[in-house]
Formats: structure tokens, sequence, C-alpha cells
């Protein structure tokens, strides 16, 4: 097949979540298994001087938003064989400090910058010479492409049909905008309706997403069920339910190829599932060292890697953390997001300095150091799509503490689900008290040496793999060329 991706952001290129590693590593994958592979990014400020060898297409771009023409360019780099990327070029747009937001506030002309690139991309489906046969558009900021691409076919501007499937990575995320702003799609205002993109008087991206694409995932079994009801359906459950019988849960893998232990140029001190004890004990005393913490193995390490928002659980983490901090553990927290609870983490690390380990941002090397130098991993999330998190902390022999939702449901085993299985700890219930009784549990195993060894064991051996996944959506895509009803088969 010739598929071509859309995507806000990508990694190496671009990130500021599991969109970027998702999108990656799906796209090297099909490459892989003998397709044709084109993703299509804008080419955000940073990108072309750190990637020097990026070329510039002889393409100019001239795309109408409402009655302004925007002029942009296309650059292109072969990655790997059958794998090609393009990124957008339009300065104004893109050319900034940070991909959707600066100093913690989104832009205000984010619906403009990403009708932009919809457009783009779907002007680079009709006429790219190697002709996509389907176009895998994700989330809110490309979720405008399918019905673009419908409508020029129904117009007679498309000379093929060219099918299109959706992945919805997080559903609160909608781009919902002002009614004004569809002007600027130059579509006919008959798709400004409730039956297509119109949410509550105010245009909404992901809807249209949803109404037009050929088919539909999100990025866990689980997940796909939370969505259709009113709980975690973000107003849109009952739009989904209409469409649950081209809507697929496929969980994401994991790119082993980046996280790993054994040859990972960000670990000092690499190990494997046979030599694991020892190698967790250097890279925790490393860890410790790095962070400013007492350099002792014996001490249980938690570690908390991610945004910092109510969404993953900061809210219920905190409190919890300040109370058991009073007896003989420590804690690492990595990340960035709302004042509020980079604050709290601040002054968590202050009244416990010895403790406590704090970066706010991101660091990669870094990442990967924490995940390999601690014993349990924080994941307590009010609701999680997929989580990658996790993922890369069982490959890690680093037990996973999480909450029963979405991804981290489908991923992590608990004692109480099996003895010989177990990987992991969960609790259902959001609430402080829960996360606490939950980390009292996982205390009692860190301390029981055969249990906790065996369940770091397990954790080496579970495997998302990316192989499996992209096999699923290799099935999706074929059900959306055929025009079949399908109904995606659920990886876990």
């Amino acid at each position: 097949m010739k598929i071509l991706l859309a995507t806000s952001e990508v990694y190496p290129y671009s990130k500021t979540g599991g969109l970027a590693d998702m999108v990656a590593a799906l796209a090297k994958t099909l490459a892989r298994q003998g397709h044709e592979v084109g993703v299509v990014t804008p080419l955000y400020g940073s990108i072309r001087e750190n990637y020097p060898e990026i070329k510039k297409m002889e393409w100019v771009l001239e795309l109408p938003l409402d009655w302004h023409q925007i002029q942009g360019g296309v650059y292109y780099l072969n990655v790997d064989k059958g794998l090609t990327y393009y990124f957008i070029e339009q300065e104004e747009f893109f050319d900034r400090p940070g991909i959707y937001q600066h100093e913690g506030k989104d832009y205000p002309d984010n619906p403009e910058r990403f009708i932009f690139f919809s457009k783009a991309v779907a002007h680079l489906a009709q006429f790219l010479p190697w002709r996509p046969d389907l176009v895998h558009v994700h989330d809110w900021q490309t979720a405008l492409v399918p019905l673009l691409l419908k409508h020029s076919q129904g117009i007679g501007l498309l000379d093929r049909s060219i099918p299109t499937c959706l992945t919805i990575h997080n559903l609160a995320y909608q781009g919902v905008s002002p009614a004004k702003i569809f002007a600027l799609t130059n579509l006919p205002w008959v798709y400004f309706s409730p039956a297509s993109t119109e949410f509550y008087g105010n245009f909404n991206f992901l809807k249209s997403g949803i109404v037009f694409a050929d088919r539909l995932t999100t990025v866990s079994p689980a997940y796909a069920k939370e969505i259709m009801s009113a709980e975690y359906g973000a107003n849109l459950n009952g739009v989904l339910s209409q469409r649950s019988n081209v809507l697929s849960g496929i969980l994401n893998g994991a790119d082993y190829e980046v996280w790993n232990t054994s040859d990972n140029p960000a670990l000092q001190y690499p190990y494997t599932q046979r030599n694991m004890a020892v190698g967790k004990a250097q890279n925790k005393e490393l860890l410790q060292q790095t962070m400013g913490l007492k350099r002792n193995r014996k001490i249980p390490l938690f570690a908390n890697i991610g945004r910092m928002a109510d969404q993953k659980g900061m809210d219920i983490m905190i409190p919890v953390m300040e109370d058991m901090l009073a007896g003989d553990i420590q804690f690492i927290c990595l990340g960035n997001g709302s004042d509020r609870y980079e604050g709290a983490a601040r002054e968590l690390q202050k009244r416990f300095p010895h403790k406590v380990g704090l970066f706010v941002g991101y660091n990669a090397e870094l990442a990967h150091q924490i995940t390999a130098g601690s014993d349990f991993f924080l994941m307590p999330s009010r609701y999680e799509p997929c989580g990658l998190n996790q993922m890369y902390s069982l490959r890690y022999g680093t037990l996973p503490i999480v909450r029963a939702t979405g991804g981290l449901k489908d991923t992590v085993i608990d004692l109480d689900e099996s003895n010989d299985g177990a990987n992991g700890f969960k609790f259902t219930t959001y609430a402080s008290q829960d996360l606490a009784r939950t980390m009292i549990r996982a205390l009692s195993v860190y301390y029981s040496a055969a249990v906790f060894r065996n369940m770091r064991k397990n954790a080496m051996q579970a495997d998302f793999s990316w192989e499996q996944t992209a096999r699923h959506y290799e099935e999706v895509y074929k059900a959306a060329l055929q025009g079949a009803g399908f109904v995606g088969k659920e990886s876990a």
C-alpha cells in the first residue's frame, strides 16, 4: 500500500508527547513491512537548523484561507527505504518557539495554522507523484483533511477516491473554535451543521474528522470503549457511538530500538533480564547522585515523567507524596505543565531536598536514566488513552503504579489479577487514598525479594512491539480501501 501519514508533530523532529513517538514508530514499521510511506508535518523553526540534510522541493503552495492566499513551501527527507518525510514550510505559522503554545498559553491563531496545514496535506495527497492510496491523520490538528478530500472528490477536483483514517490520541483536545473560523476552510457552509462540523455553535475540528473519515481508531481497546460513554466522551460520545462500526481500539506499540536497556547511549550501565539486579542498582546509584539524592540502593525510589496536568493525576499524586516522603523513600519528577503543579513540585523538593529530585522541562537522556534507575513508575492518570511511559518502564524493569483506565488498564497486570504474571500495580478509584494504598502495596512487594524479582522479570518480558500494532493498522487500511463494514480487532 501507499500510505500518507499527517501529524502536527513527529519524533525526532518535533515532540510534545506520545503522538510524536507513535507516528514515527508506525511510519518506520510500515515502511519496513514493504509499504511506501510518506509523513507530512510542519517545518517548525528548529528543524531546518537541527537537520540541515532536509532539502527544499520546487513546489510552491498557494492555499486560500477565506479570501487570503497563503504561500508556503515543501521540504523533504528520504529517511529510509520506502519512507519519506515532507515538511510544510510557512514561516509566519510555524517558525515559532513552541509547537502549540508559548509560555504556557496557546497560540491564538492555532486554528488558522492547522487549517493551512490540513489544506497542505490534502494538496500533497492529491498531487504527490507516487499517488498515496490512503491518508492517515492524527488528532484535531489534521482532522479536517478527510472532509477536504471528500469535498474535492464530490465537486470533481479529485480524479480518484482517497480513503482516510483518523486516529484519536486524546479526545479532550478537539480544536473547538468560534464559528467564524469555519470561513477559513473555504468549504460551503452546508457543512457547518450539527450533523457535520458544528458543535454547540462552534466549529469543531475533531468532530469533522469523526464524521467524515472512513475509519476511526483510538490508541487502546479500553479507551475505544470509554470514549463512547458520557464520562469520557467529552460531549462527542453520541457522534462516536453512531460510528462505532468503524471505530477500532489499537494499542500503541513501544519503539524498542529507542527504549531498551542493552544498547542505549543514555545509560552508563547497560543491563538485560539476566543481570537486571546489578544493572538496576548501578543505574539507581548514579541517578541518585545526578539528582542530588542520598546514594543508597536499598531506599525505594519512585518516579514520574510527563505533563504536569490534571489529566496525569498530579492533583492526587502531590498530596500523597507529601505524606509518603515522611518515610524512607525517594521521588524523582521530570516534566512541566501548569504553573500550579510546577510550583507544587518545587515546594515538595524544597521541603525534602535530599529525598526529591526535580527537573522542570524535558530531557530525553535523563528520561531514560530515570526510567532505568527507579524502582517504581507513578502514572495515576485521571484518564489515559494509551500511555507509553508505562510500557517503557516495564521494559526497563521498573514496576508501574497506574490507575486502571485506558491503555494503562490494557498493559499493566496487577497481583490481584495474576500472582505469576503480575508486572505492576493498579487502582480504580481516582482518589489520593487509593493511590497511597497502592504505593504501600508496592512497598510491601519491594521488601519481599522473591515476589519483587519475579514481577521485574515479568515486566521486562512484556512485549508491545510495533510489528503487531502495524498489522492491525494494515487491516484498518485495507477495510478503508475496500469500503467494507469493518470492526477492527483489538490488540493487547
